[in-house]
């Protein structure tokens, strides 16, 4: 058996150098980066596939990371869009209904990248997992129109838009609220014509949704089924088709849709039609609007949500409750998570909650941004996690805040491969121990991503059996979050784990 050496001089290293205690900054950074930084010649990432609907405005930022400026092209660009090879936007409006084929081309002194890209235009919208950032975690109810535009700046500047994320997501309290500790939170809920009103933090919503979208990102919004939100701000209830006319008018592109007070409405009334009703409403008004807008149920996997959240519209949908609440147990919510495996597919996504690393707030309490106690092991085996499970990747750290590490984690381009892989297939799980599992995902290539997980308080050996993988013969294992190929395996791949801690691999035919 091999094992990996590298791990096995980090694996003798005290526990608490991986902490995320500002004490251990230092060590934290330098000790546990496992992606190689950007090499200056350009690689394009990002989804294969991109699924629209026909007559929609149609915009697209191509990830690619290298050294700047990069020139840009594409062959096969149906009528009525184009690229700025400046900047690798595409714009104008989306073609007929039907498959596009396209090679993009990134350029640039160090070197060239081409990449397949294939346009969807029908009805299916988010043919692989979301990506982007959600303020909830970060700053809860102190967000403000500053914030977004920072958070979209930040999105650019740090590399994440360069790897596939795009999504600049407000959640709860933009709206006015009948009371709020923040006065500038407080007022009329609705105007005259009973449009809602953004509170005083946000005076122009299509002014800021403007500024995401030149750079090539896209926004989107939150509100309720019910009268109120989770926060005690203006909901939906009685006024949606009105609202999702003005987040269409508004120019987003996401909506999420809390349950809240949607509760006090149906009362004790616990059918699937009660639970379903607000969801197939919206989602309904969602697809008559004159532009694409992801919609994802947040109802916390009430009544089996996953069974028939694509039905009603979603192309993503929350499994369970805030995640921020519970930590500690990321690995039985991705157990769990794939458990359900069979009910995420392309254009519709189990969602077990945003990635929580980095600078994040305190969700009992929602306090200022702290450096997360959770060891930097695990946030390695938080990010696999949700990539091997086609989960959502939606960051909910302090934008403001990203340092090397947190990077390190978010920003690794085969890593999110595997979760914008276009099979869609989401994760299965061996158990191998009380301690250790293995989760397996199928990928469109034939190849298996595979991920090592050890849930101990100490670094132990995890065995990946090729008959447990219904594999025989060599085998070619590549190192996904090292980026670089291990050899060539016959049996099995052995490989010391760290506590709570992860081994991502890749593994295919020679």
């Amino acid at each position: 058996m091999v094992k990996l050496s590298t791990l096995l001089f980090l694996a003798i290293m005290p526990l608490s150098s991986y902490c995320f205690e500002p004490g251990f900054q230092k060590n934290r950074d330098t000790l546990l980066l496992y992606t190689p930084h950007p090499k200056p010649a350009p690689r394009i990432n990002g989804p294969m596939v991109y699924g629209c609907r026909p007559g929609n405005p149609f915009l697209y930022r191509i990830p690619c990371q290298g050294e700047r400026p990069i020139r840009f092209s594409a062959e096969g660009l149906p009528d009525g869009l184009k690229l700025d090879p400046a900047s690798g936007i595409i714009t104008g409006t989306s073609p007929l209904k039907g498959d596009y084929n396209i090679v993009i081309k990134a350029k640039n002194p160090k070197g060239t990248s081409t990449r397949k890209f294939k346009i969807a235009v029908g009805d299916k919208l988010a043919l692989t997992p979301p990506m982007g950032w959600n303020h909830w975690y970060a700053h809860y109810n102190r967000i403000t129109d500053k914030m977004i535009r920072e958070a979209a700046d930040e999105m650019i500047s740090s590399g994440m838009a360069d790897v596939g994320y795009q999504y600049v997501n407000i959640d709860d309290c933009w709206m006015n609220a009948p009371k709020s500790n923040d006065s500038l939170r407080v007022g009329p809920l609705r105007d005259k014509q009973e449009n809602i009103i953004p509170n005083k933090h946000f005076p122009d919503m299509k002014n800021l949704t403007d500024y995401i979208h030149s750079m090539g990102l896209k926004a989107g919004i939150y509100t309720s089924p019910g009268p109120l939100t989770c926060g005690g701000f203006a909901g939906s209830y009685q006024h949606e088709e009105q609202d999702a006319r003005q987040f269409a008018a508004w120019g987003f592109d996401f909506l999420k849709y809390d349950w809240c007070s949607y509760g006090d409405i149906i009362k004790n009334d616990t059918s699937i039609a009660s639970y379903q009703k607000p969801y197939r409403q919206m989602g309904n008004l969602l697809k008559s609007q004159d532009r694409d807008i992801v919609f994802n149920l947040c109802q916390y996997g009430m009544s089996e949500v996953w069974k028939w959240g694509g039905e009603v519209g979603g192309q993503c949908w929350r499994t369970s409750g805030d995640l921020g609440f519970e930590l500690d147990k990321i690995f039985d919510v991705a157990i769990k998570n794939s458990k359900i495996r069979q009910y995420s597919k392309p254009g519709e996504w189990n969602d077990p909650d945003y990635i929580q690393i980095g600078w994040i707030g305190t969700a009992n309490k929602w306090g200022n941004t702290e450096l997360s106690l959770m060891p930097a092991a695990k946030q390695y085996a938080y990010m696999s996690l949700w990539s091997l499970l086609a989960a959502p990747l939606i960051y909910s750290g302090d934008m403001s805040k990203l340092d090397e590490f947190t990077l390190n984690v978010l920003c690794n381009p085969e890593v999110i491969d595997v979760n914008q892989d276009q099979l869609g297939e989401s994760g299965f799980v061996i158990e191998k121990s009380k301690e250790c599992f293995i989760m397996v995902k199928n990928l469109a290539d034939g190849s298996l991503a595979i991920g090592l997980f050890n849930r101990g308080k100490e670094a132990t050996e995890v065995i990946c059996d090729w008959s447990d993988l219904h594999l025989s013969g060599k085998q070619s294992v590549r190192d996904l979050w090292r980026q670089k190929e291990l050899g060539i395996y016959k049996n099995s791949f052995t490989a010391q784990v760290l506590a709570q801690g992860v081994v991502m691999v890749k593994i295919s035919k020679p």
